[in-house]
């Protein structure tokens, strides 16, 4: 998902270069926008965390762009391209040194694990709407 400071600062098409040109095939796209409470569903994982109330209102605070993407071991190559949560710490190269302004605005989400990944895509998408 590219979160909304990267979709408001313009940068979804160099995200999706970057991410195109690492390999992956993007098998559903959408702009769209979240509800705080659909953000609060999407990052339910996080609910005790401190940082929870906030993140569902960054998150809802503008248009986000979600997508499906496919790879072989395409969660580790994703991790590794989007770079660490704190953009500080990322690598050269990688979509959050490139494009994050903060740890919470860090221009893109990556699912952690497969079964994440197929749990994720299916709140944003029908089966219909991912061409593989």
């Amino acid at each position: 998902m590219i979160k909304p400071d990267a979709v408001a600062d313009g940068n979804s098409g160099a995200i999706l270069k970057m991410i195109e040109e690492a390999g992956f095939r993007i098998v559903a796209l959408k702009l769209t926008s979240l509800s705080e409470e659909r953000a609060g569903q999407f990052y339910e994982v996080h609910k005790e965390r401190p940082f929870y109330n906030d993140l569902k209102r960054y998150m809802s605070s503008g248009r986000i762009m979600a997508a499906v993407l496919e790879k072989e071991n395409a969660v580790a190559d994703f991790r590794k391209l989007i770079g660490a949560t704190n953009p500080a710490q990322a690598e050269e190269g990688t979509i959050r040194k490139k494009f994050a302004k903060s740890i919470e605005a860090n221009a893109v989400h990556g699912s952690d694990s497969d079964e994440n990944a197929q749990l994720e895509g299916s709140f944003f998408f029908s089966g219909l709407e991912m061409y593989a």
